[in-house]
């Protein structure tokens, strides 16, 4: 999953995909470099983030959304958002799956609405806001908690008649350098949903403040861990470098 983030203000490539040819052109490197999906986001879900308010959101998105349709017709766009109202016009505007850091929780329409756009959903565990975060990282025992959350969530997903889950984890999301390692380390403990995995750890803070630099240069600390993902049952993997992410896919599925 290649992320394509039209905010001004996401943590690593906040800014850069700001006019159509941009746009365009990074779909076209993402999709050749081998993206099954493209993650189109308009809200900066980094820690401390400012809010941005749902029409901003949605002036942000849907164009982007239908210019990539037009240019790239057979697209699978990942919408990411929390919103409602924002995934339902963007798989109006030719979206096919709803990425939501909240998994429902901070909008409590959005379960009903994915119910009812029939489309795959992947739900994150987080605990409060992006604002509020960073403060929410006690736990009685991390793997545990999250995986009761996924419980919870699956359930009333499944009793609204969703059909197509994804779980992520959510990592640095309410949690501290040292426990997203801890999760990673217990990775697998999450295949106990039975569901599809998806991994989040390109360029996060857990790899630039472990090894004392910025996100630019986090790449190949992104490649190890996303290598370490697979090794644990990682199926989906939400990238900022494409090519080098492939490059652990197919080295890792040839151990298999």
């Amino acid at each position: 999953m290649g992320i394509l983030n039209v905010t001004p203000d996401s943590f690593y490539d906040g800014g850069q995909h700001n006019n159509s040819d941009l746009i365009i052109e990074q779909v076209k490197t993402m999709l050749n470099e081998g993206a099954t999906f493209i993650d189109v986001g308009g809200y900066s879900s980094r820690p401390g983030a400012q809010d941005v308010s749902q029409d901003e959101e949605i002036q942000r998105v849907i164009p982007i959304i239908k210019l990539i349709v037009d240019e790239f017709p057979d697209v699978l766009i990942s919408v990411d958002t929390f919103r409602s109202a924002v995934a339902e016009q963007a798989v109006k505007a030719g979206a096919c799956m709803i990425n939501d850091i909240s998994a429902g929780h901070l909008d409590d329409t959005m379960l009903k609405t994915v119910a009812h756009l029939k489309v795959p959903y992947v739900m994150m565990h987080m605990r409060g806001n992006p604002k509020t975060m960073a403060t929410l990282t006690n736990y009685e025992n991390l793997v545990k908690d999250i995986l009761f959350y996924f419980s919870e969530r699956i359930t009333k997903a499944r009793a609204l008649g969703i059909v197509d889950l994804i779980i992520d984890p959510g990592f640095g999301f309410a949690k501290t350098v040292a426990q997203n390692y801890e999760l990673l380390n217990k990775f697998e403990l999450l295949k106990m949903t039975d569901l599809p995995i998806l991994a989040g750890l390109s360029r996060k803070s857990m790899i630039y403040k472990t090894l004392n630099f910025s996100a630019e240069d986090a790449l190949n600390g992104t490649t190890i861990l996303n290598t370490i993902a697979l090794q644990k049952g990682a199926d989906i993997l939400r990238v900022h470098d494409v090519k080098e992410a492939m490059e652990c896919v197919k080295l890792t599925q040839q151990l298999h």
